[in-house]
């Protein structure tokens, strides 16, 4: 099952997918691997089998999250309705500012990185247990650093080799028992309860917590060709 992000009015997002999936570990105090097919057109029939036994795993993953009470969500549901658009005015109405000043010069703090957009949340979501791809933004990181709090954004290099996304497409992740990264911007599933609750960092504010209960590394894999 592929997942795909795509917000036309933010050119900044990307796609996050999802997959195979094995049983969910009870604590995070370890990062276990899963490995991700990414679609491509013209999958040659041989390949129908692969295929059917990653329906039955989502479908398996699907009943045990259910059974669990944990929902699987997508990044477009922690945004009110109508707010790609506010976000997309926002957009527009910098880059006019940009346009109309004077060139902007390096360092300066025109040439920051800035954090676009609101905290307007789904207040639906609050408190619920929740599921959701994303990459991994430590604020802190070395070989034997064991990380407490993270940021999970949509897309990979936000909030270091772009700007960051707006605040409700920003996740705060606090946990009790501290994990490992192998990576500073890692492709995961983390599992936990969300809040609807507003956390201010250097790197950039989110509009969203979860409380960490697992975290899963995604790895993601192109379909073989078909053989000769």
């Amino acid at each position: 099952m592929i997942k795909k992000i795509l917000f036309s009015s933010l050119t900044l997002l990307c796609l996050s997918a999802c997959g195979q999936e094995a049983a969910i570990p009870d604590a995070p105090a370890e990062i276990l691997a899963e490995t991700e097919t990414v679609d491509t057109p013209d999958i040659a029939p041989a390949q129908n089998l692969e295929t059917s036994n990653r329906l039955a795993a989502a479908g398996a993953m699907s009943n045990d999250l259910a059974s669990r009470g944990v929902r699987e969500i997508g990044w477009e549901e922690l945004m009110p309705e109508g707010e790609e658009e506010r976000i997309a005015e926002m957009y527009q109405e910098q880059m006019a500012a940009l346009y109309s000043s004077a060139p902007i010069a390096e360092g300066s703090a025109g040439d920051m990185m800035v954090q676009i957009g609101t905290y307007n949340t789904v207040d639906e979501l609050n408190e619920v247990r929740v599921r959701i791809p994303g990459y991994t933004v430590p604020f802190e990181y070395g070989s034997d650093a064991e990380i407490g709090e993270f940021l999970l954004v949509p897309y990979y290099g936000a909030c270091i080799h772009s700007p960051p996304p707006p605040p409700n497409q920003t996740i705060y992740v606090s946990t009790e028992t501290p994990i490992k990264l192998r990576d500073l911007a890692q492709a995961v599933w983390i599992e936990g309860t969300m809040q609807t609750e507003t956390q201010v960092t250097d790197l950039a504010n989110a509009a969203y917590t979860i409380k960490l209960e697992n975290i899963r590394l995604r790895l993601l894999e192109l379909p073989r060709p078909p053989a000769p």
